[in-house]
């Protein structure tokens, strides 16, 4: 797995407002890849790795409507207003490069884990940054939801046994046309 995040420099926020536009479109993204990667393992007819992504899209979605909670006011229309990151795309969303359709349980959920980590990273960088109390606050508050995510993950992975050798070898590979 690799970091999409070109730079460990966090964004420069100027108001809260910003914070929440940056907080709530990182948690729409992490809804929205989990969602498409359900989608694509349901058509790949692994039905056990879609249910994982799709729970993992649920929990997103409710971190999402947390944020829009705890920012109110402070978000333009009751959405983002202005983002930004320093990659493709945001901290806690999979690489879709990192998928295979013949996945196990304990792969997505190690890249799912990845993200996680990456997510309280980011939110961490932020808290430390911030000169506005209120940015560090709460930048630090979604850190800490962020590393409960990992617990959690890491508690599933517990649970899992460890993936045997050749998971990810296809007996019938793609035929690509030149």
């Amino acid at each position: 797995m690799t970091d999409s995040l070109q730079s460990n420099e966090p964004p420069k926020l100027n108001s809260v407002g910003e914070f929440f536009a940056q907080a709530l479109a990182i948690e729409v993204e992490a809804t929205e890849r989990y969602s498409l990667l359900a989608d694509q393992m349901e058509v790949h007819n692994n039905k056990e790795i879609a249910a994982i992504f799709r729970k993992m899209a649920l929990i997103e979605a409710e971190h999402r409507n947390e944020i829009a909670r705890r920012a109110g006011d402070a978000l333009v229309a009751g959405r983002p207003a202005s983002f930004s990151w320093t990659g493709p795309d945001g901290p806690e969303a999979i690489d879709c490069e990192g998928v295979h359709y013949l996945m196990t349980p304990r792969r997505a959920l190690t890249l799912a884990r990845f993200n996680e980590e990456r997510a309280v990273k980011y939110f961490e960088a932020i808290a430390a940054a911030a000169i506005n109390p209120q940015i560090a606050t709460f930048a630090a508050e979604m850190a800490a939801d962020e590393r409960n995510h990992v617990i959690w993950v890491d508690q599933w992975l517990d649970q899992l046994a460890p993936d045997e050798a050749g998971w990810d070898d296809d007996p019938d590979p793609p035929v690509h046309s030149e």
